[in-house]
């Protein structure tokens, strides 16, 4: 009993916490489908990752704020295909495929979809469901980005962009490697809407070597 009055009060403060952030009423205000769009919003805007005409696929699109900025940005000129293990309300412009991409029919029916041409950037806001333990959480976020990475070197065209965030902790390190090895240039941000208690960080790819 004691153990569950606990969880309801961390979910209690979490939640407060939530609706209390800045972030999250801007959004409320502005349309858009989560706080996420801004951490986007800001790094696009430094490294101007987004233009029109551009293919982009969004993994782990779930509840659509990337694939909605996007769509915004490219206004008409482009072309974004969503991907995500759970439904998303649909969204003008975007072309939205329900299922794991590491499953090899859900990847052909992508491909399908992109009849056989190359995008330009993948984005991935993914996180792995989080048990509270960071010994299980921290392998399982550096193997799903791995995992991203791996499909987006099938899909990108030679002078594509990988957009992904990832967490700091054991096998960071590694996976930069990995990144530095297959783009010609890799960097890290820390956007503002990004809360400050959390350890991602998102990692930008250019130009596969």
């Amino acid at each position: 009993m004691a153990q569950r009055r606990h969880g309801k009060v961390r979910r209690s403060a979490w939640m407060r916490r939530h609706f209390e952030d800045p972030y999250v009423k801007r959004a409320n205000t502005e349309g858009w489908r989560s706080r996420a769009i801004y951490k986007l919003k800001e790094i696009d805007e430094k490294d101007k990752l987004i233009k029109p005409g551009m293919r982009v696929v969004d993994l782990g699109a779930a509840p659509g704020g990337w694939s909605q900025y996007v769509t915004r940005k490219l206004n008409g000129r482009g072309r974004v295909v969503a991907l995500d293990v759970l439904p998303i309300d649909s969204l003008p412009g975007v072309e939205f495929i329900q299922g794991d991409f590491t499953e090899q029919i859900v990847c052909r029916r992508l491909k399908d979809v992109l009849g056989g041409e190359r995008c330009d950037l993948v984005i991935s806001d993914m996180i792995p469901n989080m048990s509270g333990m960071k010994a299980v959480d921290q392998p399982k976020s550096i193997y799903l980005v791995e995992l991203a990475l791996e499909l987006a070197l099938e899909i990108l065209h030679v002078e594509g962009v990988f957009l992904a965030k990832a967490l700091q902790g054991e096998g960071f390190d590694g996976l930069m490697a990995s990144l530095r090895k297959q783009f010609r240039s890799v960097c890290c941000r820390k956007p503002r809407a990004s809360r400050s208690q959390s350890r991602e960080l998102f990692l930008i790819g250019k130009g596969i070597r």
